[in-house]
């Protein structure tokens, strides 16, 4: 066994979307080989509503998949398919944009004025860029949790884990979206398959990861003036950590616990040209994808 390193750490910056909403993105639009076959990643938690009700109005996706996962208020959708629906707290939704689609997504909040929740971006491979446009809707209650014997809590929306197995499936990254809860001061370890790329996203409380292996693979355990060798501090809330190659996380939670998203994907390895929401191979497929948009023929008809 080896301990993935923390190859970077970094805080979600405040970025402004759709007709007006504030949120926070993690990574997008930049160096899109650190994270393949994800592409972005936003958090959309906000307490004040004129931050996020002007929302996400319609809008084209063509040659990626989005994932949007509520943990408090509810989210409108529609899409120039016909489709149309809510999601709530705790319920997700995986969308295959494939060759395109026109959509809107509305954030509500709750009674409170709350909204929280994370949309993930993840690349298709050339062969399925311009696949039929899917979706896969999950109620919070079908996405199954597992409760480890020292409080430990696992949400497996993707991907197995725990003999447990997510409800969404069909994807083509192969990925791992788990929602992990780890209580304070607990260590725990994850194994993540060696060959597929992760990052893990810190939303409530603080805690370490282990920063590197020894030369024989454990984690060194040694105390050095009451530090612990080898793990990297995290200041906790909305912090981004990508690690290296490995086949293990290791996290020591705070005097508060740790909850964070550890999402791994297998990459794609093939060439990224990116133009807002569009995502294909080369710029002619870009160029191809905006004349359509100008001339109405981007949607292209089901088979």
């Amino acid at each position: 066994m080896s301990i993935r390193p923390v190859a970077s750490t970094s805080k979600s910056q405040l970025t402004m979307e759709g007709a007006g909403v504030k949120l926070h993105r993690a990574f997008g639009f930049q160096e899109p080989e650190l994270f393949d076959p994800f592409l972005l990643f936003d958090d959309f938690r906000n307490e004040r509503p004129e931050d996020y009700l002007k929302g996400f109005p319609w809008h084209p996706h063509r040659g990626i998949e989005t994932i949007t996962y509520v943990l408090a208020g509810t989210v409108e959708h529609g899409d120039s398919l016909g489709n149309d629906g809510r999601l709530g707290a705790g319920d997700v939704q995986w969308m295959t944009a494939g060759s395109g689609i026109l959509h809107q997504e509305m954030p509500l909040g709750n009674a409170k004025g709350q909204m929280h929740g994370f949309q993930l971006w993840a690349n298709l491979p050339a062969s399925l860029k311009m696949t039929a446009p899917r979706y896969q809707d999950v109620k919070g209650a079908d996405i199954p949790e597992v409760i480890d014997d020292d409080g430990t809590r696992v949400k497996v929306i993707v991907g197995e884990f725990w003999g447990q197995s997510g409800p969404v499936d069909g994807i083509a990254a192969e990925p791992q979206y788990l929602d992990i809860f780890v209580p304070a001061g607990l260590k725990k370890t994850f194994r993540i398959d060696t060959y597929r790329r992760a990052f893990a996203y810190v939303f409530e409380g603080a805690g370490r990861f282990a920063d590197a292996s020894s030369p024989g693979g454990v984690l060194l355990e040694k105390e050095v003036m009451g530090q612990e060798v080898n793990i990297r501090d995290l200041s906790g809330d909305r912090t981004l950590v990508r690690f290296g190659t490995g086949d293990e996380v290791t996290v020591q939670a705070g005097p508060e616990g740790l909850r964070f998203l550890l999402i791994s994907g297998a990459p794609i390895r093939e060439p990224v040209a990116w133009h807002g929401p569009i995502v294909m191979n080369t710029q002619a497929e870009l160029m191809q994808a905006v004349t359509e948009l100008r001339n109405g023929t981007f949607i292209r008809p089901a088979h």
